[in-house]
């Protein structure tokens, strides 16, 4: 009788490598708009300000938590390039990124915070498989992290735009400006993927300001001993 260890079985290739699955992992905008995600009271608001915070170009995706107010608590930005898009490698990052940036709700019954996403590319504003999968991706992501799902945003050449509804704009839109990124690295389907990520949050440290005070003198005043007595009034910070 001898003893010793098997050798190990060989490893199946990922679901997200075959076609047919990874076309399962994306969501058509008829699909988005009845799965009742909830609109934007000022879609415009968001997108300047998610703008003007992370500076995003080309390839960017920007997925920011907002309360019930619509002001935002916590967003991170990052770069994604791949030539399959896939919901589940997608739902993936997105999720690495919240994690990173705020804690679940996984305890409350209803999740009171909403995620949203805002990806810059290029093309035109129509909805794509990118945008599909992307989709995907944000609704699966907030599931896992007790968020309820919020409006998936594109930002192109020409405009951004809400997807699923008519609302968009002109102003902001994409950047061409090149950034630097910190770290690339290749997936298990052969393509580069380079990514550079910025967490913000909005509750910044206050700064202090030391406002002047004046001092006061008292006349002196006689006590009972007939020695003056000098009171200085002095304000405590």
């Amino acid at each position: 009788m001898s003893f010793g260890f098997a050798p190990p079985q060989q490893v199946p290739p990922p679901a997200s490598a075959d076609p047919a699955a990874r076309l399962g992992r994306m969501l058509e905008p008829a699909e988005w708009a009845s799965a009742g995600i909830p609109l934007l009271r000022n879609p415009r608001e968001v997108v300047a300000g998610l703008h003007d915070l992370h500076r995003p170009v080309t390839s960017t995706a920007i997925v920011a938590v907002l309360d019930t107010h619509e002001r935002v608590t916590a967003s991170a930005s990052f770069t994604e390039l791949t030539a399959a898009p896939d919901g589940w490698e997608f739902r993936n990052v997105l999720l690495a990124h919240l994690r990173r940036v705020i804690p679940h709700d996984l305890r409350l019954r209803t999740p009171v915070r909403t995620a949203v996403l805002l990806y810059c590319r290029a093309g035109e504003p129509r909805w794509t498989e990118t945008d599909g999968a992307w989709m995907w991706g944000l609704r699966d992501a907030c599931t896992l992290h007790g968020l309820r799902c919020g409006a998936y945003i594109t930002l192109t050449p020409d405009r951004w735009q809400v997807l699923g509804e008519g609302r968009g704009g002109r102003r902001p839109k994409t950047s061409s400006v090149a950034k630097p990124v910190t770290a690339s690295r290749r997936t298990g389907a052969g393509h580069m993927e380079t990514r550079r990520t910025t967490a913000a949050r909005t509750d910044s440290p206050r700064t202090a300001t030391a406002v002047p005070v004046t001092q006061h003198r008292a006349a002196p005043r006689r006590t009972g001993g007939g020695a003056p007595e000098a009171h200085r009034h002095t304000a405590a910070r």
